[in-house]
């Protein structure tokens, strides 16, 4: 609400001024305004994105994420396969205090090795 007083202010000074001959006094923050209007007329890159490219990257995007899908779906049957002991899944919830899912899945990816598997959990 100040700014839109000032602004009027200003503006019937102007007005005022304009009306009577004179010239409106120079206005004290010029300069600012004028780098404001440089930045934003810069324009970095004015190249066209044809349909084409952006077609090619969205079919690569889709054929990454989808190889991505199988690699996990391979590494989780893989995991599948390793059995492992309950005591050892016990020993890792109670001394790690984390939950069961999390302690087989450690176990599985070190192959059932306990001391591996707490090891890596420490380390993370």
């Amino acid at each position: 609400r100040t700014v839109c007083v000032w602004y009027f202010v200003e503006v019937e000074k102007m007005a005022t001024a304009e009306g009577e001959g004179q010239k409106p006094a120079p206005k004290k923050h010029d300069s600012g305004a004028a780098d404001l209007e440089r930045v934003t007329d810069f324009v970095a890159d004015e190249s066209e994105v044809s349909a084409e490219g952006v077609q090619d990257v969205i079919s690569a995007l889709r054929a990454n994420k989808t190889r991505e899908a199988q690699e996990r779906a391979e590494r989780e049957r893989q995991l599948a396969k390793i059995s492992i002991n309950k005591e050892d899944v016990e020993l890792m919830m109670s001394e790690m205090e984390i939950t069961k899912p999390v302690a087989e899945r450690t176990l599985k990816e070190y192959k059932g090795e306990v001391v591996a598997a707490l090891t890596a959990l420490v380390s993370v």
